[in-house]
Protein backbone atom coordinates (compact mmCIF):
# COMPACT_ATOMS: atom_id res chain seq x y z
CA UNK A 1 0.00 0.00 0.00
CA UNK A 2 2.71 2.24 0.55
CA UNK A 3 3.95 2.11 -2.74
CA UNK A 4 0.63 2.85 -4.41
CA UNK A 5 0.14 5.44 -2.43
CA UNK A 6 3.76 7.02 -3.03
CA UNK A 7 3.31 6.35 -6.66
CA UNK A 8 0.35 8.01 -7.03
CA UNK A 9 1.30 11.03 -5.51
CA UNK A 10 4.30 11.05 -7.58
CA UNK A 11 2.38 10.57 -10.73
CA UNK A 12 0.17 13.44 -9.75
CA UNK A 13 3.36 15.14 -8.68
CA UNK A 14 4.71 14.92 -12.05
CA UNK A 15 1.48 16.02 -14.10
CA UNK A 16 2.02 19.33 -14.75
CA UNK A 17 5.80 19.97 -15.39
CA UNK A 18 6.24 22.28 -12.28
CA UNK A 19 8.68 20.51 -10.48
CA UNK A 20 12.06 18.96 -12.23
CA UNK A 21 12.66 15.78 -13.95
CA UNK A 22 14.73 14.98 -10.70
CA UNK A 23 11.96 14.87 -8.66
CA UNK A 24 10.43 12.01 -10.80
CA UNK A 25 13.75 10.04 -11.19
CA UNK A 26 14.66 9.99 -7.66
CA UNK A 27 10.94 9.12 -6.24
CA UNK A 28 10.52 6.34 -9.01
CA UNK A 29 13.60 4.94 -8.50
CA UNK A 30 13.09 4.68 -4.79
CA UNK A 31 9.82 3.02 -5.36
CA UNK A 32 10.98 0.57 -7.54
CA UNK A 33 13.80 -0.01 -4.64
CA UNK A 34 10.38 -0.31 -2.83
CA UNK A 35 9.19 -2.77 -4.98
CA UNK A 36 12.33 -4.93 -4.51
CA UNK A 37 12.36 -4.80 -0.95
CA UNK A 38 8.26 -6.21 -0.82
CA UNK A 39 9.36 -9.31 -3.42
CA UNK A 40 12.16 -10.24 -1.36
CA UNK A 41 10.96 -10.72 2.16
CA UNK A 42 14.31 -12.29 3.31
CA UNK A 43 16.62 -9.68 2.47
CA UNK A 44 17.61 -6.90 4.83
CA UNK A 45 19.43 -5.24 2.52
CA UNK A 46 16.81 -4.18 0.58
CA UNK A 47 14.37 -3.02 3.23
CA UNK A 48 17.51 -0.97 4.30
CA UNK A 49 17.86 0.62 0.57
CA UNK A 50 14.37 1.42 0.49
CA UNK A 51 14.35 3.05 4.05
CA UNK A 52 17.24 5.18 2.67
CA UNK A 53 16.06 5.90 0.19
CA UNK A 54 12.73 7.30 1.50
CA UNK A 55 14.67 9.19 4.19
CA UNK A 56 17.20 10.72 1.16
CA UNK A 57 13.47 10.94 -0.83
CA UNK A 58 12.71 13.24 1.78
CA UNK A 59 15.40 15.76 1.87
CA UNK A 60 15.20 15.71 -1.83
CA UNK A 61 11.73 16.65 -2.05
CA UNK A 62 11.82 19.53 0.15
CA UNK A 63 14.71 21.36 -2.24
CA UNK A 64 12.54 20.71 -5.09
CA UNK A 65 9.64 22.09 -3.88
CA UNK A 66 11.37 24.64 -1.57
CA UNK A 67 12.94 26.01 -5.33
CA UNK A 68 10.15 25.38 -8.12
CA UNK A 69 7.48 26.67 -5.71
CA UNK A 70 5.66 28.97 -8.03
CA UNK A 71 5.51 32.27 -6.61
CA UNK A 72 3.19 34.16 -8.28
CA UNK A 73 -0.51 34.30 -8.07
CA UNK A 74 -1.62 33.42 -11.12
CA UNK A 75 -1.39 29.64 -11.23
CA UNK A 76 -3.72 27.06 -12.87
CA UNK A 77 -5.58 24.63 -10.98
CA UNK A 78 -4.13 22.04 -12.47
CA UNK A 79 -0.51 23.17 -11.48
CA UNK A 80 -2.17 23.96 -7.73
CA UNK A 81 -3.09 20.06 -7.83
CA UNK A 82 0.12 18.92 -8.89
CA UNK A 83 2.35 21.01 -6.33
CA UNK A 84 -0.50 19.70 -3.46
CA UNK A 85 0.01 16.45 -4.06
CA UNK A 86 3.79 16.50 -4.37
CA UNK A 87 3.63 18.31 -0.84
CA UNK A 88 0.93 15.69 0.46
CA UNK A 89 3.46 12.88 -0.89
CA UNK A 90 6.24 14.73 1.41
CA UNK A 91 3.72 15.07 4.18
CA UNK A 92 3.27 10.82 4.18
CA UNK A 93 6.73 9.93 3.86
CA UNK A 94 7.58 10.03 7.61
CA UNK A 95 5.03 8.04 8.24
CA UNK A 96 5.81 5.65 5.77
CA UNK A 97 9.00 5.79 6.98
CA UNK A 98 7.90 4.65 10.45
CA UNK A 99 6.05 1.42 8.98
CA UNK A 100 8.96 0.32 6.89
CA UNK A 101 11.35 0.84 9.57
CA UNK A 102 8.96 -1.87 11.56
CA UNK A 103 9.04 -3.82 8.57
CA UNK A 104 12.99 -3.73 9.26
CA UNK A 105 12.25 -4.57 12.68
CA UNK A 106 10.36 -7.80 11.85
CA UNK A 107 13.09 -8.94 8.90
CA UNK A 108 15.79 -8.80 12.06
CA UNK A 109 17.10 -5.22 11.95
CA UNK A 110 18.80 -3.74 14.72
Amino acid sequence: AIILVHWLLTVWGCMNYMLPVSYAWGNFTVLAVGIWAIVQRDSLDAITMFLTGLLLTVLTDIIHISIFYPSHDFVSDAKRFSIGMAIFSLLLKPVSCYLVYRMYRERGGE
